[in-house]
Order: structure tokens, then sequence, then C-alpha cells
């Protein structure tokens, strides 16, 4: 089945073993640069001088030729119990379909996230395939676990802390389950007038739950993340206190919108 449809922006390309998904603006790009190279990724770690970014592998900073996006390549990898079998192979159509729609969506609803751009799948053994996924980079954005390890000179962690409660309020009042929300998937970024927002990344994992209510939403999403930042505190972030912690938490649980009649749903 297509992932372009008549009222998606995307568009759609045949490649030999594989196809490539993108924007009309960046498409005719992706598709020379997969056509001519073995793989997007491949292509982005074999630039000059690429900048890589750390998360679960190495992501990649590069200009896309014959356009004016920089852009972040991702290459698709399983995680979890079984990802040592599972690798980077995956059924069709993969999460990218489902996590440019969520971007789509998020970002339409005023949640803070980044741009999905296009991506790229390739055929692997026994009807499985290989993904690449392309963003737009997000300059001077540092992730949750960097400010609160007091890393990221100019951002202090009250502050850091007081977007991210901004971010899990505007995340309940959408009914947006991050399961995955860690100190790495938040990203902090000052806006044109100076002030620091937080953006929500890894939305592939994202669900929109219209049937449960904000403080159920929250509860879920303060829990996962309260989790993670206990975890980056025992591990390197010892700047953070139990107050600190505990202070974000109480205030994230008690700051559940009453009305959310502004709150677009699906």
């Amino acid at each position: 089945m297509s992932v372009a449809s008549s009222k998606s922006p995307l568009v759609e390309r045949a490649i030999r073993g594989g196809d490539v998904v993108g924007e009309a603006h960046v498409i005719d790009a992706l598709e020379q640069l997969v056509t001519e190279q073995l793989s997007l990724y491949a292509w982005a770690a074999g630039q000059s001088q690429p900048r890589a970014l750390r998360g679960r592998a190495p992501v990649y900073v590069v200009p896309l030729p014959g356009t004016h996006e920089t852009i972040v390549v991702r290459h698709g990898w399983h995680g979890g119990l079984f990802a040592p079998i599972t690798g980077d192979r995956f059924r069709r159509p993969t999460r990218a379909p489902h996590e440019y729609r969520m971007s789509q969506t998020l970002r339409a609803w005023g949640v803070p996230t980044t741009a999905i751009l296009g991506f790229a799948r390739y055929s692997a053994p026994l009807g499985l395939c290989r993904l690449d996924v392309v963003s737009r980079f997000e300059p001077e954005a540092f992730d949750l676990g960097h400010v609160a390890a007091n890393l990221v000179p100019g951002i202090a962690i009250a502050d850091a802390l007081e977007a991210a409660r901004r971010l899990l309020v505007s995340l309940a009042a959408h009914r947006v389950v991050h399961p995955d929300l860690n100190v790495k998937n938040i990203l902090l970024q000052r806006d044109r007038a100076g002030a620091l927002r937080a953006l929500v990344i890894d939305v592939d994992v994202v669900r929109i739950e219209s049937s449960s209510d904000e403080a159920r939403v929250m509860a879920r999403n303060v829990r996962r993340l309260m989790r993670s930042l206990h975890k980056w505190r025992d591990r390197v972030a010892d700047t953070l206190t139990d107050d600190e912690l505990s202070a974000f938490e109480h205030a994230a649980l008690r700051d559940v919108p009453t009305r959310t009649s502004g709150a677009q749903r699906p």
C-alpha cells in the first residue's frame, strides 16, 4: 500500500531494492542520493565533516545537496529484549509512516517536535527491510540529559525542568502517550525571543489515546520520565537533587489543565 495519499505532502519513488519517500522539496535529492549511494545513512556517515550525534547509534547532521535543508539522518534499529535478534530489520511498512504522521499531527497541535522530511526503505532477506529516516536539524538544541548534567552553559537545570513540565502539560492536553519518554528524547532549545522550550522526539512510538483523561496520560508520561531522570541522576547527573526531582514530579502531576476546549482531537 502506498504511503503517500492525495492529502499527504509526501511523494513516493520506487528505487532498485526498495523505495524512498519524502516531502516534495526534498524528494529529488533523497532519490538521487539513494540511487547513487549504498544508503542515505552510509552517504551521511561518509561526508567530509558530518556532525555525529549519539543515541542508540550515531546519527549524522549534514546539508542536503540541492536544498536549503540541514538534515539529521538516522538508521532504524530495534530496541528492547529482542534487539540482538531483530537488529535493523523491520516488517513493512516500518514505523516511519507513523512517525511522519505523528510529527505532522503534533506540530499542527502546537506540540514542539522535530519535522520528519522523509525516509528510505531497503529490501532485506525474508521480506523485511532496513530503514533510514531524515528529519530537519534543530540548531542549538540539547537533550535534557546533557542539561541535567550541567554540560550546557546558559541553560539552568530548573529552567529545563520547567520547560519539560510545560511539554508534559501539552502532551496530556492532547492525550499523547509517549511510552519511551526519557532524558534523551526531550530537547531544549531557545526560540527567537529567547524563551526556552522543550521538544519531544522519537515520536515513532507515540500513541494518541482519545478515550483517556488528561490526568491518566500525564501520570503515565511523568512516571516514565521520572524513571529516566532517576537513572540518569544515579549514573551521570549527580547535580540533580532529590528535592528538585520531587518538586518537578509534584508540579507536573498537579498542573493538569482543567479545561481542554482548545485541544484538538484526532
